[in-house]
């Protein structure tokens, strides 16, 4: 069994900074890609941004500037520092990872539950 699970999550005024975390557990072999999506209220889930085991980023045009992703490989987690946070950034938050659980098998994208952001004074 795979697990993510995220935290960080919560109110913040417009303008402000969070920090979120997800850290993945089980059956791990190995992670490649980790990334953040969000799923604003009546709105399709979309990308926020990825990063590779390798360190390389990719970012929504909509986040560039504001949002930085990182992740520590030996503890199997991925971070996304928001700053400079706008209400439309308001969102449930979910992190997804790409890995493996044996060294025989396909990649597979494993999700979180999700944590909630909401951004308003």
């Amino acid at each position: 069994q795979v697990q993510l699970v995220e935290s960080g999550g919560g109110l913040v005024q417009p303008g402000g900074s969070l920090r979120l975390s997800c850290a993945a557990s089980g059956s791990i072999f190995s992670i490649n890609a980790m990334g953040w999506y969000r799923q604003a209220p009546g709105k399709q889930r979309e990308f926020v941004a990825a990063i590779t085991r390798g360190g390389t980023t990719n970012y929504a045009d909509s986040v560039k500037g504001r949002f930085t992703i990182s992740r520590d490989n030996a503890k199997n987690t991925v971070y996304l520092q928001m700053n400079s946070l706008k209400p439309e950034d308001t969102a449930v938050y979910y992190c997804n990872a790409d890995l493996r659980t044996t060294a025989w098998e396909t990649l597979r994208t494993y999700w979180g539950q999700g944590t909630q952001v909401a951004v308003s004074s």
